[in-house]
């Protein structure tokens, strides 16, 4: 099965209809039939929370549904120590990135996977090397073709 890291970034698009919420509904379509794994940090339960609640289109209810909706997902959650810690702290300090745009990095760089945003600053900075790993959310339907 093919494991994908995904940020906060995608996930939003899967509650706000925006740019680019096809693709990300694309690849929560493929995660919710079994097809890919998704890995994350826990961080991005607080990103999208904190997303969604500025967006100020939900209630108090709709968050706390928005919410649960995320637990029900069944992410694989993973936990950043070792050389995953390691591995973000280098690309937030050599590519002046924030820690926790890093850590998405971090996870796809030492686990050898592939990681997909929809924040094209994040893409912009990749140096050529790192390509490889951080795709833009609008390359997603690539990997599957």
């Amino acid at each position: 099965m093919i494991e994908i890291v995904i940020d906060a970034s995608v996930v939003v698009k899967w509650f706000i209809e925006e740019n680019e919420s096809d693709k990300a509904r694309f690849l929560r379509d493929k995660f919710i039939d079994g097809q890919i794994e998704l890995l994350i940090p826990s961080l991005l339960y607080f990103e999208v929370m904190n997303a969604l609640k500025y967006s100020k289109l939900f209630d108090p209810s709709e968050l706390n549904d928005a919410g649960e909706s995320l637990e029900n997902y069944g992410f694989k959650v993973i936990t950043i120590k070792n050389e995953i810690r390691e591995c973000m702290i280098k690309i937030a300090v050599d590519h002046d990135m924030s820690i926790y745009d890093a850590s998405y990095l971090g996870i796809s760089i030492a686990l050898g996977k592939i990681f997909f945003t929809a924040d094209e600053k994040i893409i912009k900075k990749l140096p050529s090397k790192l390509k490889k790993h951080g795709k833009s959310l609008k390359q997603v339907e690539d990997i599957f073709n």
